[in-house]
């Protein structure tokens, strides 16, 4: 059997995008592992399942799997993506979409032909202790700001982001104790109130050369320092994100382009 595919990225950060609503079929962890491969397969940070909702009050319900085979409960470039995704291939005619994820519920807004935000919902703290703590990887204390963007995200202020030592610090994190499902680790330069610097190690896939979810912790961490004005541009290796959060309670949304690489199919 083969699934149509499609090849997606948002600022670099790419996905492989299969719909399952039309098509049937689901793959294991290890035909994940392989498509993944960026030389033997089509390659990708995520790959993402498009699914018939649970929930009657959403439009879709949206899978998503890192590079390793793993699940991730979020993306934000990816569902930027996958509503450009589900109007090309007609799978839907509405332009504003209710997606449910593991998790939870975003809305996304398809502007034009490629640019698309998404309301990402409400951030969450991921440690009760404060907005900031102190980890001790290999006896070097590392300050972090946890952050839930519906995944778990640890923010590291930085002065020059291309100096930071993202796969070190970043991999360690993977094996700390407080992230017992690892955690995607940002390392945030901030410029001005209302712009930033940003580089993300994602769990499951290491550095990419951009994250959604990634700059959206970005935002909220720097707002509960009280170094971001409430909307901002962040800078990512892959181009530039708008960003914003209005503060505790309030939503996330990012927004951004999307690019269609190409569409194909694969065995099953």
């Amino acid at each position: 059997m083969k699934l149509r595919f499609a090849k997606m990225h948002g600022l670099g950060n790419d996905f492989m995008i299969v719909d399952l609503v039309t098509q049937r079929g689901r793959p294991s962890a290890a035909q994940i592992r392989s498509w993944g491969d960026r030389r033997t397969g089509v390659g990708f940070d995520q790959l993402l399942l498009a699914l018939p909702p649970s929930d009657p009050t959403a439009d879709f319900q949206l899978s998503i799997f890192n590079a390793d085979g793993s699940q991730a409960e979020q993306c934000g470039n990816g569902l930027r993506c996958f509503a450009r995704f589900l109007v090309d291939e007609k799978l839907t005619v509405k332009r504003e979409l209710a997606i449910d994820t593991a998790g939870g519920r975003v809305e996304t807004t398809l502007l034009d032909n490629t640019h698309v935000t998404v309301n990402m919902g409400v951030p969450k703290r991921l440690d009760a202790d404060g907005e900031s703590l102190s980890v001790d990887l290999d006896g070097e204390s590392v300050v972090i700001t946890p952050v839930s963007i519906g995944n778990p995200h640890a923010v590291v202020f930085v002065d020059n982001v291309g100096q930071a030592d993202v796969e070190g610090i970043g991999g360690a994190l993977q094996q700390h104790e407080r992230f017992p499902e690892r955690v995607n680790v940002g390392f945030l330069q901030v410029v001005d109130r209302q712009f930033g610097r940003l580089r993300v190690y994602e769990r499951g896939v290491g550095e990419t050369p951009a994250c959604g979810s990634g700059a959206c912790a970005a935002m909220v961490a720097a707002r509960l320092h009280d170094r971001f004005d409430e909307r901002a541009k962040i800078s990512l290796p892959g181009g530039k994100l708008r960003v914003e959060w209005q503060g505790p309670g309030a939503p996330a949304t990012l927004s951004g382009p999307t690019e269609l690489v190409y569409t194909g199919r694969i065995e099953l």
